[in-house]
Parts: C-alpha cells; sequence; structure tokens
C-alpha cells in the first residue's frame, strides 16, 4: 500500500510540474546501538510545497531532519539537491546549502538581544558592528512576520511565543530555501498561529520548500500540500492533504483506529484542596482568586501572555509575589520556594520541559528519582540503587516511555517521551496538588491520549489538577470548570454546561 501510494504522488506531481524535487533522501537508515531509528526511508519536496511530516514520537521525524539539516550522519542513503548529490557533513554546511531548521527546542543565547540572536554568527565577521544597522534589519525580519518585538530586548525577558519567532527569524535571516519546522506553533496561540501561516504561504509562493512537522493535525488540512507519515522509523505513507482525513492520518501513524480521544471521566469531585486569595505581582497578574477541589480538573485558558504561566509559578514558589496567600486543605500555607511547595504537595510540570523540567545531565532514572530522594535512601541516608531501578522502571512502564533502559541519557528520547519523564518525576513524589502547564506540546497523538488517561487517573484518586493549555479543544475535554485569563486578571468562569470555544473567546475579548 505505501508503494502504492508513494508512486501514485510522484506520477501526479510530475504530471503537473515538470519541475525537479529541491530535495530528494533516498533510501535512508539511521541506528542508535541496536535501535533502528530510520530504516530505509525515501523523502522528496519540491519547490513552493508545504510537505508536511507527521508521526508518533519517537518514529523517526526528527532523525530524519536531523540528517538532513547535517547535525547527524545517515547510516546509508543519498541525498540529493536540484538533482545533484551532496554529502551533508555539519550544520553549517546544511546552512550553506540553503537548508535551515528551527527545532521545537529552542537555541537561544537568553543574555542576547533579539537582533544580536537573529544575526549571531555574522557579528562576529567584521571588526566594526553597526547596531543601528542589525537593528533595523532585525525589526525588518520580526515585522515581515507580523509580529512587534523590540529587537534591543534581552531574549530572556522575551514570553516562550516569542522566543519562537525570534528562532524562526533567525533561519530566515540566512536566505535558506529549504526551510524545516519542527513544532513551530506549539506555543502560539490560534491567532498568532495564524500569522505564522500566513507567513508559510508567502514563503511558499516564492519557492521555498517547506518540511512542517507537527502534532496538531488540524494545522496541515489548513497549509499542507502533501503528507508524509512515519511509524517505528519507516514511510506508511506519503498522500496529498486533499485526499486524507484527520482520522485516516491518526491509523497511518499508530497503526490503529484512536476512537477515545478524550478519555471519558466518571470522578467525583470532593472537599476544597487549595485555595488562592488576591495573588498578585504588579506586572503580568492582580488580584487572582481561585480555588480548586479534590477530584477537580480546573482549567486555565486565556492568550499566551495572559499571566496564566505566571500566576501558576507563583503558587509553586518558582516566581516571587507581592501579595497573595495560600490556604491547603484549610489552613494558611506559606509556600515561598519550590521545596516548601514541594514538601506540601504540590507538582509542576512546566510548559518548557528542557529548560525547566528535565537535568540534561542525568539519565532518565535519575530524573525521575530526582524529586524524591527520600524514596530511594534509608534512616542513615544510604543509597538503594535496586529501590531506584524498581521505582524508575515502575513509572516507565506504567507511563509507555520509549527506551531500552532507563540509564540512557533523558535527552535521548522524543519529546513526547522527555514529557512523560517529567511527568513520572512527580508521581514519584506522591502530590496531591498537579499543576500542568502545556502537557501536551509537542506531544503525538497517541501519547496525548495516555497523558490525558493520567490526567484522569490522577483526578480519581483525589488530587487537584490544575491544567493550562492553549488548544481550547483540549480544556473543553478535560476540564471540570473553566477560567478565563487576560491581560493578568480573571474574566470570567465557565461550568461544564457553558462549554464552548466562542464563550471562552467573548471573555478573552470581553464581549457579553
Amino acid at each position: 500500500m505505501d508503494s502504492i501510494s508513494e508512486s501514485k504522488i510522484e506520477t501526479k506531481d510530475m504530471d503537473r510540474d515538470s519541475t525537479a524535487y529541491r530535495i530528494e533522501m533516498k533510501n535512508m537508515s539511521k541506528s542508535f546501538g541496536g535501535i533502528h531509528a530510520l530504516t530505509n526511508v525515501s523523502f522528496s519536496v519540491k519547490p513552493g510545497e508545504i510537505h508536511c511530516l507527521v508521526g508518533e514520537n519517537g518514529a523517526g521525524k526528527s532523525t530524519l531532519m536531523k540528517i538532513l539539516s547535517g547535525a547527524y550522519k545517515m547510516d546509508s542513503g543519498a541525498i540529493f539537491i536540484n538533482g545533484e548529490e551532496v554529502k551533508i557533513v555539519s550544520p553549517r554546511h546544511a546552512i550553506q546549502l540553503g537548508i535551515g531548521i528551527v527545532y521545537q527546542e529552542f537555541e537561544l543565547a537568553d543574555d542576547l538581544s533579539v537582533a544580536e540572536n537573529i544575526f549571531l554568527e555574522s557579528l562576529g565577521k567584521s571588526p566594526v558592528i553597526n547596531w543601528k544597522k542589525i537593528n533595523r534589519e532585525a525589526r525588518e525580519i520580526i515585522k515581515s512576520m507580523g509580529f512587534d518585538i523590540n529587537p534591543k530586548a534581552r531574549t530572556k525577558d522575551l514570553s516562550v511565543a516569542y522566543k519562537q519567532i525570534v528562532e524562526i527569524c533567525k533561519v530566515l535571516s540566512k536566505n535558506v530555501q529549504i526551510l524545516i519546522l519542527d513544532e513551530p506553533t506549539a506555543v502560539l496561540n490560534d491567532s498568532e498561529a495564524e500569522v505564522m501561516f500566513e507567513l508559510l504561504r508567502r514563503l511558499k509562493e516564492k519557492g521555498v520548500s517547506i518540511i512542517y512537522i507537527s502534532h496538531r493535525l488540524e494545522e496541515i488540512f489548513k497549509i499542507g500540500d502533501t503528507i508524509t507519515t512515519l511509524k517505528d522509523g519507516e514511510i506508511t505513507g506519503v498522500n496529498p492533504v486533499s485526499e486524507m482525513t484527520v482520522d485516516k492520518v491518526i491509523e497511518l501513524m499508530i497503526g490503529r483506529e484512536l476512537s477515545n480521544k478524550y478519555p471519558k471521566r466518571n470522578v467525583e469531585i470532593g472537599e476544597e484542596c487549595i485555595r488562592i486569595e488576591n495573588f498578585s505581582d504588579d506586572y503580568m497578574y492582580k488580584g487572582i482568586s481561585f480555588s480548586v477541589r479534590k477530584g477537580e480538573v480546573l482549567g486555565l485558558a486565556g492568550l499566551v501572555g495572559s499571566g496564566r504561566t505566571e500566576v501558576v509559578r507563583a503558587l509553586f514558589g518558582a516566581d516571587k509575589r507581592k501579595s497573595g496567600q495560600i490556604y491547603y486543605e484549610g489552613k494558611p500555607a506559606n509556600f515561598r520556594s519550590t521545596v516548601t511547595a514541594v514538601r506540601g504537595g504540590l507538582a509542576l510540570i512546566p510548559e518548557s520541559r528542557k529548560e525547566q523540567g528535565l537535568v540534561p545531565a542525568l539519565n532518565i532514572k535519575k530524573n525521575i528519582t530526582l524529586t524524591n530522594i527520600k524514596e530511594v535512601t534509608n534512616a542513615l541516608g544510604i543509597f538503594h540503587a535496586k529501590k531506584e531501578n524498581e521505582i524508575a522502571n515502575g513509572l516507565k512502564q506504567k507511563l509507555r516511555i520509549k527506551t531500552d533502559t532507563v540509564e540512557a541519557n533523558v535527552f535521548s528520547l522524543s519529546g513526547g517521551n522527555q514529557q512523560k519523564v517529567v511527568i513520572a518525576k512527580w508521581m514519584h513524589t506522591g502530590a496531591k496538588v498537579i499543576i500542568m502547564d502545556e502537557p501536551t506540546r509537542g506531544v503525538d497523538v497517541g501519547a496525548k491520549t495516555e497523558i490525558y488517561a493520567l490526567i484522569n487517573d490522577l483526578a480519581a484518586q483525589g488530587n487537584a489538577i490544575i491544567l493550562i493549555s492553549s488548544e481550547m479543544v483540549e480544556l473543553l475535554a478535560m476540564c471540570d470548570r473553566l477560567l478565563v485569563m487576560n491581560e493578568g486578571s480573571i474574566k470570567g468562569e465557565l461550568q461544564k454546561n457553558d462549554f464552548s470555544e466562542k464563550n471562552i473567546m467573548q471573555l478573552i475579548v470581553g464581549e457579553n
């Protein structure tokens, strides 16, 4: 079936346009130790085509693109650009060949300005830097994308969404003709994503070949021309977007029908677990008050920059607040640091797993057990390796973390499996209030369903869940109650019977 689909695509393409493929990857194979990441994969993109690459986490998408961008060397296969075979030896060489990649995880120097990040590679080539010109050109690139970001601003002071925009600007400044985007809208709200789509359409009209990786399948049907699906390192389909449906794509991705993406909840909501009153930092949020009950999933909806993340980080003790009181199980609590919050029964799955959720120098096992060292030591402080292995392997199995061994480095995992490790480490603490900030960002559709089931399980055990998500459908399906935030304040509360995207947006924009 797969070879027939691919043959059909190539025939249709060549009938429509005799232009050669801009990029062809033929019979690509790559292994890491005994694990086959790619097996005989062929992938081609034409000029002016938006070619979507989809698959579960660990399917081989990132490996294929890292080979194309020069980060990995293939074990076997051949790469052709405009019909000529090339040997891509490094990321710098890939850029010289007109290939640019924007990774899902940021590669920015936080202490530098926006303009410095965009033109970082060229700044050291001249003894004199024309800062006025650099800032002007950076502003022009950002403006061409439909955004307004001060080029002199420190990157560390930007929101996650704006950091993503800077990443894309950095690549576009190099005049690439093959643009690879790995989950580019994962940190963008709907209106920002639409700006991104319009930019991609303009680049497509200019003949840029775009390889688009996303777990948000609805996006593919908005902007894609062709879909290639991968599963376990092999191609399972190459099809025109016009001939596909979401259900067909999911079947090709996971090899089965996904009948219950959002599992049904059957949870008894209990008494109040935690309450905050008059939380303010006098900058990002002011006068925030809400409570969460045992067994309840409370959703925080709102645009990026609305103050959602800042409020929950203050609750967790990760950021300071100017005022506000916390009541935990009816008693005043003073979580002024993450240490006191964890001891008090709170957990935070942060929006950026790479920067805030994982320790890159440690393996999977250590990342899982780090938050509760007492569990793997005795009263004398003696470490028990056997106990640690049991805990890590038990959570690996429960959360279906795809790895041969928990001894592997955590960043050897795909994004979705890294997220599962973050969740596992907090399950290990026995927390009663679990804050989830974008828990399914950059996670494939199969892993999302597993995380949703886990949220239901945690709620059924009597835990209080605070869920932040930029995906409205996710909030509507998973939450018992919704608070809508905008410009640092709560604009309204929605009960389950009043859930709808329209009602959320009306509260965000202030319409009655």
